[in-house]
C-alpha cells in the first residue's frame, strides 16, 4: 500500500488577526468565527461534522489550523516559562 505524502499547512495561512474585529482575537479566514468559538465546540463535544453543519462556511482544514493554532500557542507559552 503506498501512503500519500503529507501535506504541510500552517495555520499562518489561515487564522487571521484583525485589531477591529472581535476585539482582535484570532479569528477564521477574516469571518467572524473565532478560534476560541472552535476550540469551546470542540471541547464541548461537538465534532468536525457538527460544527460545519452548523458553520458550513468552515472546513475541517479551517478546524485542524485552530488546533494547530492552540498546540504552536501552548508550545511557545511552554517555552518562555521554560526559559524564565
Amino acid at each position: 500500500m503506498h501512503k500519500q505524502p503529507v501535506r504541510i499547512m500552517s495555520y499562518r495561512d489561515i487564522i487571521t488577526i484583525e485589531p477591529d474585529k472581535r476585539g482582535g482575537k484570532p479569528c477564521i479566514r477574516r469571518m467572524r468565527i473565532t478560534v476560541y468559538d472552535v476550540l469551546g465546540w470542540l471541547a464541548a463535544g461537538m465534532s468536525t461534522a457538527e460544527i460545519i453543519d452548523d458553520f458550513p462556511e468552515l472546513t475541517e482544514t479551517d478546524i485542524r489550523a485552530c488546533l494547530e493554532f492552540a498546540a504552536d500557542r501552548e508550545h511557545r507559552l511552554v517555552a518562555s516559562v521554560s526559559a524564565a
